[in-house]
């Protein structure tokens, strides 16, 4: 037996509870060990009944005088119960729960928690926290911290307390330390045994801080270990396509002379670290990170041109058809004009655009052998097993994230270890960065190309609502913009019947406040062609406004919009309104958001008021990282976010203390047995990021 054991082969309890343990995650005797407390009640205050004051949480200790059952007329019960000591008594009540007249029996030794209440000049608790005290050994469930546990149907928070106790005592030895000694006393840690007795049932807040503190750097450092064990992999088992450099480099500089704009130093620094990685035996496996409009697009271009140049195929792959597009016809432009060939192929296409070979050969139907192709751009349709690269030496993926770790490794093997760069938009914190990607080398893109406007942004007051209409109705008439008004919901909902719906905006719009103009609506539900359709009538200015929900975040681009209004802007983090705002401002018009937030909370408009001054997705993402916590910033955004238990993104010291001990120990992993079993455990639980 040990901490892998089933929790059912434990004992006849836990079998009985297995199920509805599952739900918790809970499967095995490790995972119920390492099910984290997330709060704990201070019931430590051990008082006298003569001494309560009412509105007090306080623990008393007794004995039992009486304890019965009453019945109401609706057949409802309620627990009645006389508990005395030296100085008084106090009356505990229950309700519904007519077992307690089994469980506490008159003359027991009884301890009870909770808050104090004055009724009918008599001392009393309702629903009290209750244990029978039955041995010298101390309590679990009161006097005490007391560990609360998120709970589900038929598991109470105090059940879980007993079986972890039960557990602990029996399987505590078995909790192996893998951590080798010099770095558990260089960090001053306690051992593990020590830290998972603690969050359970600690005697102190300090203790509760120190038992967290080395779970937490664990979390961490697992997920560092396993990422340095990937790229280490990546880097010997791998043998890919080392590009030449040096006699093309006449030729690359050439054509980034040609662009139309100069590269910004950040993007220049990111094609230096990426021709480098090119010329290497491993395959790149580098993550370019940067706002919309920072120009990862262009970037990229560079590295798929000195692909080309190098007689091998690159392929783009993005999320959606219209961010296809956009990226077949950016890159056409670029590229054309020296000899690449440049094709498209999505879902709704089916064919290949310039057709090289048949015109109206149907990729679905029929293997379609890509040869004079230099750079084919796609959905996930270049996914197809119809579409073979002839010399693929390069994948690009953009909006990394929207993709699964399988989609990823069915486009690489297309080829024979063609290089990867993955870029995305999502503005992530750089600590989060660490975590989630630590197999990557990282660029960033933290500057805006030379030119570009920044987008001026306000956070509306609700008594300027009118005048913000007024001002949107002067940008469409006397400058031609158009505009994205942004709702959160599609529509209206019973519990949120507060937040502004597209549907009824919409309506509202239409109807009471811009009847002179042209409005368009875009939500989630709508099919691709629909979209597309509805996008293409905006893009030719058949609307002046479209209301949407977010679908517009990523891949559209429509130049002439300078004009963002997010509706009920306290619902989306930082990160996610920023990506917003980047709609507009892609031509050379000045662009503005406009927030809008009927919330009184001044925590709230102080958040929503560093849109004003911030500009850089990054920073505003580590801003609300801080502010609101990942579960808030990313919630779904991010495929692969680790699911931390204890630990914080927003821990940066904790972080780069992971980060720096895994890069030393990796190396060192032979002279420790019980850390190198334990990264193939993880490897095989798939506990990394991927």
């Amino acid at each position: 037996m040990n901490l892998q054991t089933s929790l059912s082969e434990v004992d006849r309890i836990l079998k009985m509870y297995a199920r509805r343990l599952e739900h918790l995650g809970i499967v095995t005797v490790e995972d119920l060990l390492f099910y984290i407390p997330f709060r704990y009640d201070d019931y430590r205050v051990l008082s006298k009944i003569q001494m309560l004051q009412p509105g007090e949480v306080v623990t008393v200790q007794g004995k039992v005088l009486e304890i019965k059952n009453q019945y109401t007329r609706s057949r409802k019960t309620i627990q009645k119960a006389i508990l005395v000591d030296d100085t008084g008594e106090i009356e505990l009540t229950w309700f519904n729960q007519p077992f307690l007249t089994r469980v506490i029996n008159p003359n027991d030794i009884l301890a009870v928690s909770g808050r104090v209440e004055k009724r009918n000049q008599t001392l009393s608790m309702l629903s009290p926290e209750y244990e029978v005290v039955r041995s010298e050994s101390g309590t679990l469930h009161t006097g005490r911290l007391v560990p609360v546990y998120s709970e589900t149907k038929g598991i109470t928070s105090k059940w879980i307390r007993r079986q972890v106790h039960k557990v602990l005592e029996m399987y505590a030895t078995d909790i192996d330390e893998y951590l080798p000694e010099e770095i558990i006393a260089k960090h001053r840690f306690l051992s593990l045994q020590q830290a998972i007795r603690t969050i359970h049932f600690p005697k102190t807040l300090d203790e509760v801080a120190a038992a967290r503190k080395r779970i937490a750097f664990d979390e961490l450092f697992l997920l560092q270990l396993k990422a340095v064990q990937r790229k280490e992999t990546w880097k010997k088992n791998t043998v890919g396509i080392p590009f030449v450099l040096t006699s093309y480099q006449t030729k690359l500089e050439k054509f980034i002379d040609s662009l139309p704009f100069t590269l910004t130093s950040a993007q220049q620094k990111a094609v230096d670290a990426i021709t480098q990685d090119l010329t290497k035996k491993e395959p790149m496996n580098r993550l370019l990170q940067g706002d919309v409009g920072s120009g990862k697009t262009v970037v990229s271009t560079i590295a798929m041109y000195l692909s080309y140049l190098n007689g091998y195929q690159s392929v783009l792959m993005a999320p959606t058809e219209i961010l296809a597009q956009q990226h077949y016809t950016t890159i056409s432009k670029l590229l054309t004009q020296f000899g690449v060939k440049v094709d498209l192929v999505t879902g709704s296409i089916k064919y290949l655009v310039s057709g090289i070979k048949k015109k109206k050969e149907n990729i679905q139907n029929t293997k379609y052998q890509i040869q004079d192709t230099h750079v084919l751009v796609g959905t996930h349709a270049v996914l197809s097993e119809k579409i073979i690269f002839d010399k693929l030496g390069l994948v690009v993926i953009d909006e990394q994230q929207r993709f699964g770790v399988e989609q990823r490794s069915i486009i690489r093997e297309k080829g024979k270890n063609p290089h990867l760069l993955t870029m995305t938009a999502t503005p992530i914190p750089r600590t989060v960065a660490l975590t989630m990607y630590g197999d990557l080398d990282l660029s960033y893109l933290d500057e805006m190309p030379k030119g570009r406007q920044m987008i001026k942004t306000w956070l509306v007051p609700q008594e300027k609502r009118d005048s913000a209409y007024v001002w949107i109705r002067k940008q469409v008439k006397e400058t031609d913009s158009q505009i994205f008004i942004i709702c959160p919901f599609i529509e209206e909902s019973e519990s949120m019947q507060t937040v502004k719906a597209a549907t009824k905006e919409f309506e509202r719009l239409a109807k009471d406040i811009f009847p002179d103009l042209k409005l368009g609506m875009l939500h989630g539900r709508l099919k691709g062609k629909e979209k597309d359709a509805i996008l293409d009538k905006f893009r030719q200015k058949e609307f002046d406004i479209l209301v949407a929900t977010p679908v517009v975040e990523v891949g559209i681009d429509i130049t002439n919009a300078t004009v963002m209004v997010i509706e009920a802007a306290e619902r989306f983090g930082l990160a996610q309104l920023h990506q917003l705002r980047g709609r507009v401002g892609r031509g050379d018009k000045q662009s503005y958001c406009l927030l809008f937030t009927e919330t009184p909370s001044d925590q709230v408009l102080k958040r929503l008021k560093a849109m004003e001054s911030m500009h850089v997705g990054a920073e505003l993402a580590e801003l609300d990282l801080k502010l609101r916590g990942p579960g808030d910033v990313f919630g779904t955004m991010q495929h692969g976010l680790p699911k931390l238990k204890v630990a914080s993104f927003s821990d940066v010291s904790l972080i780069e203390k992971a980060k720096n001990t895994a890069d030393i120990l990796y190396p060192k992993l032979e002279k420790y047995p019980k850390l190198k079993e334990k990264l193939a455990e993880i490897a095989v639980k798939k506990v990394s990021p991927d």
